[in-house]
This record gives C-alpha cells, structure tokens and sequence, in this order.
C-alpha cells in the first residue's frame, strides 16, 4: 500500500477538521446547548485555530442559517409578499426588528472584548452549568401564556425576548436558550418561543456574518474555498436536520433533557481541567 505524503496528510486533516466543525455547528445552532461553546471546545481539542479560523466559522454559520431559511421559506416568503398591505406580516416584521436591535447595540460595543477574555473553554463550560440550572428552574415555573403562536406577540414580548439574546453574547450561554428560555419566562408558547427563536436567528447571524465578514475580509483566501465548502454544505444539512427534530421533539417533551446535557457538558469540561486530564490550551491567556 502507499503512503500519503505529509503535504497530502495536512490537507486530509484539514478537510476532516472541516467536516468535524461543520458537523457541530449545524447539530447545536439551533438547540439551546450554545454553538459557540462547543465550536470553542472542539476546535480546542482538535487543535483548529489562528484568524483563519475566524472565516470559516462565518462561512459554517451562514450554512446553519440558510438551512432555517430554506425550513420557513414559505412563512418568509408570504411575510414579504404581505409587507405592503397585510397588518399582519407588517407587525411580524416590527417584531423581529425591535428583537434583534439590543444584540446589534451591545455586540458592536462589546464583540471585541468579549471575544478576548471570554471565548476560552473555561468561561464555556461555565456558562453551560448556569444556563442549565436557570433552564431547569425556568421549566419548572408555572408558565401563564400570553402568546401562543408568533403571530400572537406583542412588540414589548419581542423587545423582552431580544434582551435575553443579548445574555448569548456570553460563550457558552446560547443565543437559542436564551431567547427560548426568555420566551417561556415572559409568556410565549413553547413552540411560539422555539419558532421566534428561528426567526430572530435570521437577521441576527446574518447582520453578524456580513459585520464580521466585512471586518475580516482580508483572511478570506480562494485557497481555502475547498475546506469552506465542506463545512458550509455538512452545517446546512446538520442544522436542517436539528431544526426538523427539535420542533417534534418539543411536542411532547420540555427543555429539561438540554438543561441536564449542559450541566452533565459543563461539568465535565471543569473536571477534566481540575484534574489536569485535558490541557484547554485556550482556558489561559
């Protein structure tokens, strides 16, 4: 048998990085378990880093978003035919954009110092074991709806519920626990809070992937369009999967089964840093 020169070897390992990331950011984008964390902690222990790796986590979050556009195509696609003259798509469309301006205020005042002192698997693992326990403590309120489907919200629910994403901006937090959870504390049904969330996630990744896109261009190079494609197209059909399951899921079952896997994540990642088991390269400096 042959061998495959180091040169060969380096791109091969690069493609399955590629496929690994992709692979995580479409399962966890859209469940309340907190994307960013687990992209930090894989990425971490499979030693994929350095600015680059900053374009291509743009490129995967783009593949997770179009997956959820394609999903609710038909709902997008009568809210923009209706814009003009139905009441209806006009306060839906209000809706998300009062949701989506606190993340787009206090990300652009704070993305750069967050992203310096708390994107180590430390601060994720963290943020996993507290959003668990306020998920658990959140199921287990009596909920009192006031919203049962998206088309019910009021602009002050959706104002309320876009606050709580801003808590995402913490890695590890979740950008779709914190708006589902927030749903459910403020009022929305369980599937309006888990729908709102898709929908808010739309115009917040994309603002967020044309922001940072724009900010490093420099390091999007055509060598590296092989490795973009892989984990574009692998987050797209993972996170149109997720999407799928999780709205059936949520039928018949609370978020419980998130909060203990956040926990049980959480806990693990500290003890395996206590314990000196795994160096988190990444957890210092």
């Amino acid at each position: 048998m042959g061998c495959i020169a180091d040169g060969e070897w380096m791109d091969l390992w690069i493609a399955v990085q590629a496929l690994i990331l992709g692979v995580v950011e479409g399962l966890t984008e859209f469940l309340p378990v907190s994307s960013t964390g687990h992209q930090i902690i894989v990425a971490d222990l499979i030693g994929f880093g350095g600015e680059r790796a900053l374009a291509f986590n743009i490129i995967i979050q783009l593949g997770a978003i179009l997956a959820v556009i394609w999903e609710y195509r038909r709902k997008i696609i009568d809210v923009v035919v209706g814009l003009p003259n139905e009441r209806q798509a006009q306060k839906f469309t209000a809706n998300l954009l009062v949701a989506f301006m606190p993340a787009v205020v206090l990300g652009v005042a704070f993305a750069d110092v967050i992203h310096e002192y708390l994107f180590n698997p430390i601060t994720v693992a963290m943020a996993l074991v507290i959003g668990g326990i306020v998920m658990l403590w959140a199921e287990k309120r009596d909920h009192t709806i006031r919203a049962e489907s998206v088309d019910d919200m009021t602009w002050t629910l959706a104002l309320k519920v876009g606050f709580a994403q801003c808590l995402a901006l913490v890695p590890g937090t979740s950008r779709s626990g914190s708006t589902i959870i927030g749903g459910l504390l403020f009022g929305l049904s369980r599937k309006a809070a888990t729908e709102f969330s898709f929908f808010l996630a739309m115009p917040t990744m994309v603002g967020a992937a044309v922001y940072s896109g724009y900010k490093y261009r420099d390091l999007f190079q055509p060598g590296d369009f092989a490795v973009f494609a892989i984990g574009f197209v692998t987050s797209f059909v993972f996170a149109m999967l997720a999407v799928r399951a999780l709205l059936k899921f949520i039928g018949n079952h609370s978020y419980a089964a998130f909060a203990w896997y956040r926990i049980a994540f959480g806990l693990l990642i500290l003890g395996t840093w206590q314990l000196g088991l795994i160096d988190w390269s990444t957890a210092v400096g």
